[in-house]
């Protein structure tokens, strides 16, 4: 984990590079396929969902959850990712609603930089990490 500063800019660019959002997408989505079968059963998705940790702190404090209320918040955001009600999220799914939910993201971050932890390896560290490869290029 590191702290970083970002604004919605980096998020949307990162976003918007169509080529460096969809190399990020497919790697991920190629982790989290354990069986390899090119979809992400709800399982297989879980843990994705877990690491946001959408209940589980309180402005980062860690808080104790309902478990029933818990699955029932991941069961309806894996409803979110699976479009076509099938039951398994595809690449495209995946892709398109992370992409929503990055955007929704910096919409409500703003145009004013805000210091975050970040994860390792999470599509906000890959943005920004792309952000400051960048700004290095053009020094």
């Amino acid at each position: 984990m590191s702290v970083e500063l970002l604004d919605s800019g980096t998020i949307v660019n990162f976003v918007e590079d169509e080529e460096a959002f969809h190399v990020s997408i497919r790697d991920r989505f190629a982790h989290l396929d354990a069986d390899h079968d090119g979809l992400l059963s709800y399982s297989e998705l879980l843990k994705e969902l877990q690491s946001l940790r959408v209940l589980e702190t309180h402005f980062g404090i860690d808080v104790q959850t309902d478990p029933k209320e818990l699955a029932h918040v991941y069961k309806s955001l894996f409803v979110q990712f699976d479009h076509d009600s099938n039951g398994t999220v595809d690449l495209e799914e995946f892709k398109s609603e992370t992409k929503r939910m990055m955007l929704a993201m910096a919409n409500g971050m703003g145009f004013l930089p805000v210091q975050m932890v970040l994860e390792e390896g999470s599509f906000l560290k890959i943005a920004v990490e792309r952000e400051s490869n960048k700004l290095g290029l053009a020094a």
